[in-house]
């Protein structure tokens, strides 16, 4: 059969575009852009973990989470972003309600991880969890009366002058309200923290880390503040003054017999206009497998999402506690609220 010469360059060409797609090497893309406001630099051990695993290259854009949804917002439906990276359900709900996440597909994350970590309609998951928790000095307080203590305790005149927190503009804090708004509602955690401010010792200021130092110098009797930062100080990490400090403060888990300590988290989720969508799920995967789920409690000093992992002992030493299973997505969903009720009671 003779092939008419003008057909031969478009034969070519076929052929050459088939074997293209049929390459499994180039039509899979061999990278990942993650988008992050996380700022440990055990991640990047991480993500070198992930390219040797998968041999998917990682591509790191880092931030704050304003500064990237500014970003995201500049580069519309032309944005590279595959992954959203960072702490705090809040600030997840925040990217979630801007519209920059998709639901995750992957029936492997969904396994793992519980209903009551992840956003709404799956958008976004855990990966690791931290507690908000009380830190108190035993040398001015008496266990007996700090053990079986919940979180609306801390209103009561017993704690007044004693009490270091951070400000109400922290997002943890208002996840820690919103928390309250789910299980109590607006009018009661409202008069809750009307009584939590009237009990601080001084204006909030500074980070977690501070309101411990605080405790541990004697200025306060008590502290809310997250669990991994005692990690952090008792690993040396934050030097021999924080690490003193550490060595003088013991740990309250709230409402031991109800509810449940406060629970919030590490996370991420798949971005809106992801061109590498398989490859940021095989990610999220990969932060929620056993390899790099001990390296993050190692590191980190955060709590598991898997249950065959063990926190790191630093942390574990303080003992098992029955966690809060309100589900992380009203944390964004009550936000709002918790905000302007902050601003209602001078939380400053």
């Amino acid at each position: 059969m003779k092939i008419n010469k003008f057909l031969l360059p478009a034969l070519l060409v076929l052929s050459i575009i088939l074997v293209y797609f049929n390459s499994d090497d180039i039509v899979e893309s061999k990278e990942v852009n993650i988008y992050t406001s996380r700022h440990y630099d055990a991640d990047d051990l991480l993500y070198e973990q992930f390219t040797k695993k998968t041999g998917i290259k990682v591509n790191i854009i880092s931030g704050k989470g304003s500064a990237l949804i500014e970003r995201l917002k500049a580069e519309g439906a032309n944005s590279p972003g595959d992954v959203f990276f960072t702490v705090d359900a809040g600030n997840l709900a925040n990217f979630q309600k801007q519209g920059y996440l998709q639901p995750i597909q992957s029936e492997a994350i969904k396994q793992v991880v519980p209903v009551e970590l992840r956003g709404e309609n799956d958008e976004w998951v855990a990966v690791a969890k931290r507690a908000r928790v009380i830190f108190y000095n035993p040398e001015l307080v008496n266990e007996n009366e700090i053990k079986n203590i919940n979180y609306e305790d801390l209103s009561k005149d017993t704690w007044k002058g004693k009490i270091v927190i951070r400000s109400s503009s922290n997002m943890y804090n208002q996840s820690l309200v919103s928390s309250l708004i789910s299980n109590l509602g607006i009018e009661k955690t409202e008069e809750w923290a009307k009584g939590l401010v009237s009990n601080f010792y001084r204006k909030p200021q500074g980070n977690d880390r501070s309101q411990i130092m605080a405790v541990a110098n004697k200025k306060a009797s008590i502290a809310i503040a997250n669990t991994y930062y005692i990690g952090i100080m008792l690993s040396g990490k934050g030097g021999q003054d924080q690490l003193n400090a550490a060595n003088k403060v013991k740990i309250a888990f709230p409402n031991q017999g109800n509810r449940g300590t406060h629970i919030n988290i590490s996370g991420g989720g798949v971005l809106k206009y992801s061109p590498n969508r398989e490859n940021a799920e095989k990610f999220l995967e990969f932060l929620l497998s056993q390899e790099a789920q001990n390296h993050i409690v190692n590191n980190t000093f955060e709590y598991p999402v898997l249950s065959t992992v063990r926190p790191h002992p630093l942390i574990e030493n303080f003992g098992e506690f029955k966690m809060d299973k309100t589900s992380v997505a009203d944390f964004g969903k009550y936000n709002p609220d918790a905000v302007k009720l902050m601003d209602r009671v001078n939380w400053q």
